[in-house]
């Protein structure tokens, strides 16, 4: 401090103390002054430490928030794809079928063993899993009941069932995805999937700061540090609990206690700030914290990562402390330098320490991106994604493979696509434009194509919307399946119930043989009996018994030509499709045909049919065949009784919408043993039958939509049933 010359009293002293004054005035500004700046100093390192730290808060979400995504999307269509196989949706309809549940489990294991899910399993309208990928473990899905979970409430709505949660079998949390089993428009069933995200719990497990995931109720279910799972961000409401408790979201608990932190939120500053008092009770360290949501709309739920606010207090410390060293002493300015330079290398290590776990996340992305791609390589359905143009932006190999061109052959191409079948062009103009337009049935559409080398390609295409990263609809996803080995086996399947309902129309006519033989026999005798005497009344000259004879000789010549005729009749006879068929006629037109066999087993038919019975629709020929293969059975069922007792009865009536046709006899009936093999085709108790005349009476029947029953005649013999709707059907039966 500088002092003043030594003077005499009487002058200096007023003059030493208006110094004075200025001086501590001075002083007082400057440490004001001083002040001022090293306060407003700290505050500008504490809003520049805490930007950069909410910015790498915000890098490393954008990480977690793509990890995220990309473990959800690597299994999201994985229920979708599933659902349009089509042994889903056959074991639903039959799912005692052993041999078809078979098949599907074990094609639910492939399926899951490739995607590497967790568990992939097939649920019917109740609830209870049918087929799963786990089927073969001792705590495998099938057969239990998951009825009461979200996802399967939504899929079965016939929306897409997303939940995490705790298993309820295996006590595992996990993520659900499910979607409904179609059949025309209506849902029969739900397809889920169980996907783990203990890959991410695992990776958070190794980071530094805490990371939360929460749910849409605001429960944290994953995330570090562990002993903050299964708290609440915020308080739960009444409803919420019963929801979870309900819903069993996550197993046996049903308290869950809030965070242990206190949170301070400011106008105006990303994100908040969070105290946390002590690792005791919290599972975490002591101090202060600020932390960041990310919401993640898609999938209901909300990311929290969270950063040491230490940084940003040393900072604004640091900027006070170095601010009064350089106003206080400017000799100290070379220790301030050399912190500054020290405070520059550790933001340095910082930013480098970030771009490391930047890259290494990054390579993670890539591995899983590398890891989707060979997944969706090694799918045997193809799949294209185009733009809102409609333009090509991706195919998979399956796809190229499907239609013979490459995939650089495809991608860009605008409609019309090479593949596109040249005499279906309408129709897929059509289809095309109904799928970029958001219309295309959820069903899926029949498409046929043609290969590049010529030859035809039937598949079924399904089309759902394509979303990006941002939520935004960017195009659409499409599922194409190869359903010519389908359409072929159908087609085979056609010619050979065509050629069983022939052999089995010859088999009739063959037991019937000898009878018409012998039914033939008589006309002819008596032609050549006619014959004979038309030649001696000519030899005699009498002219009126020569007309009578040759008149008699026409009459049994008409005779034998009609029983011709309705043999020929009945073996070669084509089905000419629906048609109105009045049963009394049809029967009539049997009974007929089988009069001669009647005679010579001496059997009576009573047959009682309401003279106002209505029509039905269906095709004459194989409709006749049911009931002369029902009368047929009953003759060969009564040849053991005595002549009086051989009697068929044939009656009928309308009931319920349907008209019903009956056929009983008393012959010795049907053990009860036998009776739930009766329908079975090759089945027979015969050892000169085929087994073929029962199975095809049903076949044929329920191609008519109907149903053709069984059951005991009382006193003795056999009574089945012909039930026949009235209403015309929408389709030809195709038996």
């Amino acid at each position: 401090m500088h002092l003043p010359d030594p003077a005499p009293a009487r002058e200096q002293t007023p003059t030493h103390a208006r110094h004075r004054r200025r001086r501590w005035a001075t002083r007082g500004l400057a440490i004001g002054a001083a002040g001022a700046i090293i306060l407003t100093a700290g505050l500008w390192a504490e809003r520049r430490e805490y930007g950069l730290l909410t910015d790498g808060i915000r890098r490393s979400m954008e990480v977690q928030t793509l990890g995220l995504r990309g473990a959800v999307a690597h299994h999201s269509f994985l229920p979708f794809t599933t659902a349009r196989y089509p042994d889903v949706a056959a074991l639903l309809a039959a799912p005692a079928d052993a041999a078809l549940l078979q098949q599907v489990n074990t094609y639910l294991a492939e399926v899951n063993r490739r995607t590497g899910s967790d568990a992939l399993y097939l649920m019917d309208l109740q609830g209870r899993t049918l087929a799963a990928s786990n089927w073969a473990d001792p705590n495998g899905f099938v057969g239990q009941r998951y009825a009461n979970r979200p996802y399967f409430i939504e899929a079965r709505a016939g929306g897409s069932g997303r939940f995490y949660g705790v298993g309820k079998t295996t006590g595992i949390p996990g993520l659900f995805i499910a979607a409904p089993v179609r059949q025309g428009d209506a849902v029969i069933g739900v397809v889920a999937v169980k996907v783990s995200l203990q890959a991410i719990e695992s990776a958070w497990a190794g980071v530094r700061d805490p990371v939360l995931l929460s749910d849409e109720h605001g429960v944290v279910f994953l995330g570090t540090p562990a002993a903050w799972l299964y708290r609440a961000t915020r308080p739960l409401s009444a409803q919420e609990l019963d929801w979870i408790v309900r819903h069993q979201q996550y197993g046996d608990r049903g308290q869950f206690p809030p965070l242990p932190w206190q949170v301070e939120r400011s106008v105006g500053q990303a994100g908040y700030r969070v105290q946390v008092d002590g690792p005791a009770s919290t599972g975490a360290p002591a101090g202060r914290y600020v932390a960041i949501d990310e919401t993640l709309p898609d999938l209901g739920w909300t990311l929290t990562v969270m950063a040491d606010l230490a940084p940003v207090t040393l900072a604004r410390n640091l900027a006070w402390a170095l601010t009064s060293l350089m106003m206080g002493v400017l000799l100290l300015g070379g220790l301030y330098w050399r912190l500054r330079e020290r405070r520059f290398v550790e933001q340095g290590q910082a930013r480098a320490e970030l771009e490391i776990r930047v890259q290494s996340r990054t390579q993670e992305l890539r591995s899983a991106h590398a890891f989707r791609k060979a997944m969706e390589d090694s799918l045997l359905v193809g799949m294209r994604a185009r733009d809102l143009q409609g333009r090509i932006v991706y195919v998979n190999p399956a796809l190229c493979d499907m239609v013979g061109y490459r995939a650089d052959q495809l991608v860009g191409e605008l409609p019309p696509y090479p593949y596109w079948h040249p005499e279906d062009l309408d129709q897929h103009w059509q289809a095309s434009n109904e799928a970029l337009s958001g219309r295309a049935a959820l069903t899926g559409f029949e498409s046929r194509l043609r290969h590049r080398d010529g030859h035809d390609v039937h598949t079924m295409v399904y089309t759902a919307p394509l979303v990006d990263a941002a939520g935004q609809h960017s195009g659409w996803m499409s599922s194409v399946v190869d359903i010519s080995a389908q359409k072929q086996a159908e087609s085979q399947q056609r010619e050979l119930g065509a050629q069983l309902q022939h052999s089995a129309r010859l088999a009739s006519l063959g037991e019937l043989a000898s009878t018409l033989a012998h039914e033939l026999n008589q006309p002819l005798m008596a032609l050549a009996s006619f014959a004979g005497a038309a030649r001696a009344f000519a030899d005699q000259g009498q002219h009126a018994l020569l007309v009578a004879s040759l008149a008699d000789i026409q009459a049994q010549a008409q005779r034998a030509g009609q029983i011709v005729k309705r043999i020929r009749g009945f073996v070669k006879r084509q089905t000419r499709g629906v048609e109105r068929c009045a049963l009394d006629a049809l029967v009539d037109s049997v009974l007929t045909l089988m009069q001669p066999e009647l005679r010579l087993r001496q059997t009576r038919v009573s047959c009682r049919l309401p003279p106002d019975l209505p029509a039905v629709a269906g095709d004459r020929v194989l409709l006749e065949q049911v009931v002369l293969n029902l009368v047929l059975n009953s003759l060969q069922a009564m040849q053991g009784l005595a002549a009086d007792r051989r009697t068929i009865e044939i009656d009928g009536g309308v009931a319920d919408g349907s008209v019903w046709l009956r056929i009983a006899d008393r012959g010795p009936g049907v053990a009860e043993a036998v009776v739930p093999r009766l329908f079975e085709p090759f089945f027979t108790t015969r050892d000169d039958g085929l087994g073929l005349g029962l199975n095809i009476c049903r076949t044929i029947v329920e191609s008519h939509r109907g149903r053709l029953g069984f059951a005991p005649r009382d006193g003795g013999g056999a009574v089945f049933t012909v039930h026949l709707p009235t209403d015309p059907p929408d389709d030809p039966p195709t038996p």
